[in-house]
């Protein structure tokens, strides 16, 4: 078995990092832990994993990837909140795609003491230094 980087960002093997988490053996602990993992599942393709982690009131009935989406890489530029001693928080992050990139500030909750993802804007990017 080759042992890879986690796509998430994370100087960790996939198996240690975020397949742990889509292989329903843990869950993710922040919710920047939970946002990586969506990231990742993303790249991998995991629908099932972003629907289960997804809140019931947001979520869509399925959810359909693009296979020919090729996702390049993840930086996390704020969190809010988000730990083991809240209820709620926010991560802004950049996902890079072949060809772009995408801006979001992403909501989270904790349902039943595990982190989902409720819903996400798209904040100007008059504070990116670039």
């Amino acid at each position: 078995m080759t042992t890879r980087t986690c796509p998430c960002g994370l100087p960790r093997p996939y198996d240690a990092c975020c397949g742990r988490f889509h292989a329903g053996s843990a869950s993710a602990p922040t919710a920047e832990l939970l946002m990586r993992s969506r990231y990742t599942a993303f790249v991998k393709g995991e629908a099932g994993y972003l629907l289960r982690t997804w809140h019931r009131r947001t979520r869509p009935e399925r959810l359909d990837l693009d296979p020919r989406m090729r996702w390049t890489g993840l930086e996390i530029l704020g969190t809010t909140g988000g730990s083991a001693f809240h209820a709620t928080g926010t991560v802004t992050f950049r996902a890079s795609y072949q060809g772009g990139s995408l801006l979001e500030r992403s909501r989270f909750e904790r349902v039943d003491g595990a982190w989902v993802y409720v819903d996400g804007d798209f904040p100007e990017e008059a504070g990116d230094a670039g």
